[in-house]
């Protein structure tokens, strides 16, 4: 079955390989850090799964994500590559397909059987990381951009309706510029 959603375009990916990962380590704890405040409870939900630590692989990045969602000291870092062992879960999809999943404006279910979205290791676990985000409300761009005040929801809908646009998806998936 052929993806559904368009991955980033491979030019971006050969330009963003050789940069160094450092100067993205603040921008992730800036975009968790706005999550985690809009939704303190989000890992509270995870139970016993909050200590697994769960790889994340934007497949048309040249680098991943390891989420280690504590409650009391959560963190995501990028990683050239996810380690063999270690992750006790581990999803992969285009970048386009994790946000969607994340911000739930596509179910990951169709995401998983469109083969869009693998999952390996603890399933039981990414099921509850989906049900905490879904249980939250997340909405990335978002929880992102609040802090931008009454330029926070134009500058949102315009940037989700840009990669609607430019990975191909749906434009109610993306939605429309100033909603």
């Amino acid at each position: 079955m052929k993806s559904s959603i368009s991955p980033l375009p491979r030019l971006l990916s050969v330009v963003l390989r050789p940069l160094p990962l450092t100067p993205l380590q603040p921008i992730l704890a800036m975009l968790l850090g706005a999550v985690v405040r809009r939704h303190p409870r989000i890992f509270d939900r995870l139970g016993e799964y909050s200590q697994k630590q769960f790889g994340i692989e934007a497949t048309d990045l040249p680098f991943a994500f390891i989420l280690e969602p504590r409650p009391d000291a959560p963190r995501m870092v990028a990683v050239r590559k996810l380690p063999a062992i270690g992750i006790d879960a581990r999803i992969s999809g285009t970048l386009a397909a994790l946000v969607a999943l994340a911000d739930g404006t596509c179910d990951g279910d169709a995401l998983f059987f469109s083969r869009d979205l693998e999952i390996e290791g603890d399933i039981e676990a990414i099921v509850a990381l989906r049900n905490a985000i879904d249980d939250s409300g997340v909405d990335i761009l978002r929880d992102t951009t609040a802090d931008l005040g009454p330029f926070g929801p134009p500058f949102a809908s315009l940037i989700r309706f840009a990669v609607a646009k430019a990975e191909g998806l749906p434009a109610a998936a993306g939605g429309q510029p100033w909603n």
